[in-house]
């Protein structure tokens, strides 16, 4: 009787482990680890450009140097930012130049508008060679744009422009988006 006892005894123990081994080769378990790695970024490129990149103030009559001239670029500059950001503004230089003849860059003035998806504090700068802050604390996303407008006044256009040899003056102004 031991002896059927030990039998059904092992028997029973081997059906038990058997189950428990068929089980652990049914289910198995592993854990990954999935990461989201972030950096801050920041791009800004031309939008909309007036007159293939530039802005053009045409002033052939005497009406157009005894009033003020007013240039609107929608879409002006389109940005992504991860982070809240300030776009600055400046000249490349001190004066619009054709050939030997100037004109100096305070002439201009430089104002963000409202209208674009870029939103924070929108200024108005006199242009000049110094980095100024033309939007401050913008919000950060994808695809955000800014309206420009740049503008010359009447006083402006007949106390500077008016008496210069005619031409094309030109110079370059520079965008800088900087990530707050």
């Amino acid at each position: 009787m031991k002896k059927q006892i030990f039998i059904a005894a092992l028997s029973l123990g081997a059906i038990s482990l058997g189950t428990d081994l068929v089980l652990a080769q049914n289910s198995e378990q592993v854990s990954k680890s999935v990461n989201i790695i972030l950096s801050d970024v920041i791009a800004m490129d031309l939008g909309s450009a007036a007159s293939e990149g530039s802005v053009d103030f045409n002033y052939g009559s005497t009406k157009d140097y005894n009033s003020s001239k007013n240039v609107t670029v929608p879409n002006s500059l389109v940005i992504i930012s991860s982070k809240n950001f300030d776009v600055k503004v400046k000249s490349e230089g001190t004066h619009f130049v054709s050939g030997a003849n100037l004109i100096p860059v305070d002439v201009l003035q430089v104002k963000a508008i409202p209208g674009g998806s870029v939103v924070g504090t929108m200024n108005e700068v006199t242009l000049s060679t110094a980095d100024q802050v033309l939007v401050s604390n913008a919000n950060s996303g994808a695809k955000q744009s800014l309206n420009i407008t740049y503008s010359i006044s009447a006083e402006k256009a007949s106390k500077v422009l008016l008496g210069k040899p005619q031409g094309t003056y030109t110079q370059k102004v520079t965008y800088t988006a900087t990530a707050l």
